[in-house]
């Protein structure tokens, strides 16, 4: 009787384990000799992998527990963006004239409305302007410049919101709007010599003063000049200048190029637009403010950023936060009721998103789109079965493509090297401070497609990471 309840008990296992015939609820052995040196328990983990043509085989645990899913939340934007707003979809930023140009004088105000565009640069705000000079004969800006955010409510979402961590100035951390010029980012070479640190921006601006007197010269390497540095205090001035007041500590003898988020948006798109269109030959008088395009303005120029399937590669492969939660409120403006929070509008896209492909979508947390939020939650399963209707769907080979290819690029090019998963997985990474995660898709060893959702939730998450890649390179050698 014990040979045979011992035999039973080991064909159950190896069944569970093989995935392909039946369900398993433990781990895999390597996932389970990784996972031993890290301290997290099982309860910490949630998984579900499974053949595409056998969801109901494969490997379940925890998979309906709710979890932090980190940036494996952009899965979803991403999924769902391709449906409805289509993988050719593209934001736009115009000029308008809202008023009649005689003699090359515009009398009512020009107007720059954002529209979600990802791509205005300063390249592309110069080209705009450019065309009004060449195309239109335009010389003087008599009325101003309205520039128009209200595409997105609240139209400057990052007033008055916490910090999500001690760096908000850093690129990862920028809040998006309607106009996305240049990222809402300035580039700024900061270096320290003996008396002290110099910072000059990129493009400069002349209402600019920037005060290093504060931060103090440290020994430190360079490549940690980070762990002393402090979010800098901006202060606008009286004629549209500004002081920008540089805080913490720097290296001695160090030299850093970095794109920061500290300048008031609206004042940094006010000077931009001052110095570029004066370069241009042009004059503007009156005053550079926030509103709406007047009823009957006309378009005079516009530039459109790249089609939606194209700007998620590096949403996706390099996890852009700010990228993500752009085209997630671009969602939201798409069916928004008048008067509606854009991210509120989203959030409710994506639960009718879920209904429609019969997708339970109980506990689901949504918050900004990119899981850079200790608040949106989702499961295993949930996200396994999106993975699955996108891969049902008509635009699975766009989301294919935007995913990390395991050892060759994005955020996974120097995981799982060497293993079976390398240059054949393709996987969304998350990381936040206490959760790690993975979620796509791994070609097992005859070619047949897995979805394979890890999340891990726990203080020494990241410890869990090995046995992570465990578990990506047992399925790809299944």
């Amino acid at each position: 009787m014990k040979r045979r309840l011992l035999v039973a008990l080991t064909l159950t296992a190896m069944a569970a384990l093989s995935g392909c015939a039946s369900l398993g609820h433990e781990p895999p052995a390597p996932m389970a000799e990784a996972l031993k040196p890290s301290g997290v328990p099982l309860s910490s983990i949630a998984v579900v992998a499974f053949p595409i043509d056998a969801p109901g085989t494969g490997l379940r645990l925890n998979a309906d527990q709710l979890m932090q899913p980190a940036s494996t939340m952009k899965t979803i934007t991403a999924v769902v963006a391709l449906d409805k707003l289509g993988p050719n979809s593209r934001g736009h930023t115009e000029l308008l004239a809202a008023g009649e140009i005689r003699d090359g004088r515009l009398d009512g105000p020009l107007v720059l409305k954002g529209n979600g565009d990802a791509d205005l640069d300063w390249p592309a705000l110069w080209l705009m302007l450019r065309e009004l000079r060449e195309r239109h004969g335009l010389r003087e800006l008599a009325g101003g410049v309205i520039v128009d955010r209200a595409l997105f409510l609240p139209s400057r979402p990052e007033l008055g919101v916490a910090d999500f961590d001690s760096q908000p100035e850093f690129p990862y951390n920028v809040i998006p709007d309607a106009l996305q010029l240049n990222g809402n980012l300035l580039q700024f070479d900061l270096a320290s010599d003996a008396r002290g640190v110099t910072a000059r921006p990129f493009p400069q601006f002349g209402g600019l003063t920037i005060d290093a007197s504060s931060m103090t010269l440290v020994d430190r390497p360079c490549k940690d000049w980070e762990d002393g540095w402090k979010p800098p205090r901006f202060e606008p001035l009286p004629g549209g200048a500004g002081r920008l007041s540089l805080q913490g500590e720097f290296p001695r003898g160090c030299q850093v190029t970095q794109a920061l988020n500290v300048l008031d948006r609206q004042w940094l798109a006010a000077q931009a637009l001052r110095q570029l269109w004066t370069s241009l030959g042009g004059t503007l008088s009156g005053e550079i403010r926030e509103g709406t395009a007047p009823e009957g303005a006309r378009v005079l120029a516009q530039h459109r950023d790249r089609p939606l399937a194209e700007m998620l590669r590096p949403v996706m492969k390099s996890s852009d936060n700010a990228l993500a939660r752009l085209i997630f409120k671009r969602l939201g403006a798409s069916a928004a009721q008048p008067g509606e929070d854009s991210q509120v509008a989203a959030g409710r896209v994506v639960r009718a998103w879920f209904a429609e492909h019969q997708i339970d979508a109980t506990g689901l947390v949504l918050d900004n789109g990119s899981g850079l939020t200790r608040l949106e939650r989702i499961t295993a399963s949930q996200l396994a079965a999106v993975l699955l209707a996108s891969q049902r769907g008509a635009h699975g080979p766009e989301l294919l493509a935007t995913l990390p290819v395991a050892g060759v690029d994005g955020t996974l090019v120097r995981r799982m090297k060497g293993t079976a998963a390398e240059g054949r997985a393709r996987l969304k990474t998350g990381t936040l401070r206490d959760a790690v995660a993975l979620a796509g898709y791994v070609p097992d060893a005859k070619g047949k497609t897995w979805i394979v959702v890890v999340l891990v939730n726990d203080d020494n998450a990241m410890k869990a990471r090995p046995a992570v890649d465990a578990l990506i390179d047992w399925v790809a050698r299944q």
